[in-house]
């Protein structure tokens, strides 16, 4: 389970820019960076964005 919420981290973090002075990357760039498939990249940064969600939802209750 560590494995996939290491490479949800690296999804997201690369998508949106997060690390110090980060770009935002493409869902291609992160493909090409990772060698995984494109589709694969989409679902991983679904999944995670869903749990951030989920969490964030949560604490407002």
């Amino acid at each position: 389970m560590k494995v996939g919420a290491e490479r949800e981290k690296e999804v997201v973090v690369g998508r949106f820019g997060l690390e110090l002075g980060g770009e935002e990357r493409t869902q291609r760039e992160i493909t090409k960076e990772l060698g995984i498939s494109h589709s694969y990249v989409s679902r991983i940064e679904k999944r995670a964005l869903m749990k951030l969600y989920h969490e964030l939802y949560k604490a407002k209750r």
